[in-house]
């Protein structure tokens, strides 16, 4: 996959591109279905299916404050590959991008690549003011030569599947539910200190979501490929996690079982 920083490093070389944008923290159910749907519209319009992602979560300029990520940046940019993206374009999200009309955006891209088009659902939309829907960018599609192709919200027990009710589904500790709404166990990636014997605490480049205070059976499993470890995790009052039962220092992911672990403190 194809990594860009910025729409303004696109380039022609990168080929013809059918794009969706979003935040996509997580990956989880409605992200996997946007990302096929996306594969399907770029295959019929005979392009390759492109991201267009943030360097940090919008709320942070639009609200003056992100929420706890589900994903950090390099393990999204590892499930978009994994979900089969040829490209993606990391976005800076500033006080200027939040100013841009979505036509001049459009037109910044357009200006780079072959653009064939947007992948977008109902409720979709960006640029300033959020001006930038379907039929707003379908509009200037007719101008500049590409198309707008329009899915329906995914959804589950008849309700969206978002990420805000993922991470209150964590903050609860009902893991089983944000289990299921993620489609796999949740985890969360960081760099492994150790601080003590058989006691290892996870530093993280973002603030990530995490379960309320307690102890949790987790699987660990490690970036050099080494075997996955059995320990438990606990969650302090001021949100640090640490493991116990197995010392190690490096990148590892923190998969969590879906219930707390029993008697522990």
């Amino acid at each position: 996959m194809a990594v860009v920083e910025g729409t303004g490093a696109l380039d022609a070389g990168l080929g013809r591109l059918f794009v969706v944008v979003g935040v996509f923290d997580g990956l989880h159910l409605g992200h996997e279905y946007l990302l096929s749907e996306l594969r399907r519209a770029a295959t019929e319009h005979q392009a390759r299916p492109a991201v267009i992602t943030f360097d940090h979560h919008p709320d942070e300029v639009l609200k003056g404050a992100a929420p706890a990520l589900l994903c950090d940046p390099e393990e999204r940019l590892q499930r978009l590959a994994t979900a089969g993206i040829e490209v993606t374009v990391i976005e800076t999200f500033d006080v200027a991008l939040r100013e841009t009309p979505y036509d001049t955006w459009i037109r910044r891209i357009a200006d780079r690549v072959e653009l064939a088009g947007f992948l977008m659902t109902p409720e979709s939309a960006f640029g300033f003011e959020r001006r930038g829907t379907p039929n707003t960018v379908a509009e200037l599609g007719h101008e500049l030569g590409y198309e707008v192709v329009v899915v329906p919200q995914f959804t589950l027990d008849g309700q969206p599947v978002k990420s805000s009710d993922i991470r209150a589904a964590i903050a609860a500790g009902d893991l089983a539910r944000a289990e299921r709404l993620l489609g796999r166990p949740y985890s969360v990636a960081g760099e492994g200190v150790e601080v003590g014997v058989n006691r290892v605490a996870m530093r993280f480049g973002m603030p990530v979501a995490l379960p309320r205070e307690g102890t949790y059976d987790v699987t660990v499993e490690f970036s050099d490929s080494g075997p996955p470890q059995v320990a438990y995790a606990t969650v302090g009052s001021g949100g640090e996690l640490t493991l116990g039962t197995i010392p190690f220092e490096g990148r590892a992911e923190v998969v969590f079982a879906s219930s707390v672990a029993s008697g522990r403190v």
